[in-house]
């Protein structure tokens, strides 16, 4: 006769505490110090992007009528390029 597999419950209690220990050093291991470093890079460029845009609104109050026409150009070419 061919025996029944019945898996001990205390078996099966021990592999999934392995495994979710294995899932924990994981986490800490490998996905943690991505998701830091991910967050430290959009942070940086968060910072860069506010900087070149406070410098930018400087530059339009400083030089208005030159901006209005960059703009006006930009506009233009957008439109010709989209028909």
């Amino acid at each position: 006769m061919a025996q029944e597999s019945n898996p001990n419950p205390s078996d099966t209690i021990e592999q999934i505490a392995k495994l979710r220990e294995q899932v924990e050093m994981l986490m800490r291991e490998r996905v943690t110090p991505v998701l830091a470093d991910a967050a430290s890079r959009a942070e940086s460029a968060l910072g860069t992007v506010r900087e070149q845009t406070a410098a930018m609104s400087e530059r339009v109050r400083e030089q208005p009528i030159p901006a209005v026409l960059i703009a006006a150009a930009v506009g233009f070419l957008l439109g010709r390029v989209m028909r």
